[in-house]
């Protein structure tokens, strides 16, 4: 009985194997497909601004270092808190780092750091104004992007571009080749996002500057760029 049972078993797995193999061998191989790629390009103004405020000390010992770096940055953080604003003028602090330095003979004889204070945001003469009135951190770099509302927006006009170029080129190319049209069968829409972007960065020479100026600053274009990729079917 039991090898009744396990023959009837294997019997089964044969048909479903034979039944999966058959359905295999009868799916139709596509045939009139056309694969395709599009990009639609817009180009638009800079509207974030990030400055970078740095300053260095060399001191002895390492606690004298970070004692001063401190009061530094404690003294750039109160003057620059005095105009933050949300989106329009964000305080965050940067990179800080602490490093022995050594003589010729390879003793440590002093230490030195850095610290970093960054402003960023939307309203460009706030963030210029309150980095000309900080005196205790120079400016080190100065970049530009995109804030994410108009990244969002500049994006949309973009994708839409870039899907009309698709459809256009879709249409072109199959009556290029004979058809009357075609249906879409997948298609992939990708933009070249780098979060938030600093396309183009400004080195400037760590200077300082009196109370009362404003840092010069000059924002340019940037691209963004929506790519769409995918296959239809020609009918």
């Amino acid at each position: 009985m039991k090898k009744t049972i396990k023959l009837l078993a294997a019997c089964a797995a044969l048909a479903a194997a034979d039944t999966a193999l058959a359905q295999n061998a009868a799916a139709p191989v596509p045939q009139n497909v056309l694969q395709l790629a599009a990009s639609g390009t817009v180009e638009v103004q800079q509207d974030m601004l990030s400055m970078t405020l740095v300053t260095t000390r060399d001191a002895p010992d390492a606690a004298a270092v970070q004692t001063q770096l401190k009061a530094a940055l404690d003294a750039a953080l109160a003057e620059a808190k005095k105009n933050a604003q949300a989106g329009q003028l964000d305080v965050r602090t940067g990179n800080f780092s602490l490093s022995p330095r050594y003589s010729k003979d390879g003793k440590i004889n002093g230490w030195q750091g850095s610290t970093e204070l960054v402003l960023e945001g939307r309203d460009f003469p706030r963030i210029t104004q309150t980095a000309g009135r900080i005196t205790t951190l120079s400016v080190g770099n100065v970049g530009f992007g995109l804030s994410r509302e108009q990244r969002a927006k500049t994006e949309t006009e973009a994708q839409n571009i870039a899907i009309e170029n698709f459809k256009q080129k879709a249409g072109e190319l199959a009556k290029g080749f004979g058809f009357s049209g075609y249906t879409l069968r997948e298609v992939s829409v990708n933009a070249n996002d780098g979060g938030p972007i600093r396309p183009r960065m400004m080195a400037v020479q760590a200077k300082s500057f009196s109370s009362d100026s404003t840092v010069p600053v000059e924002a340019g274009k940037t691209s963004v760029v929506v790519n769409v990729s995918g296959s239809v079917q020609l009918k």
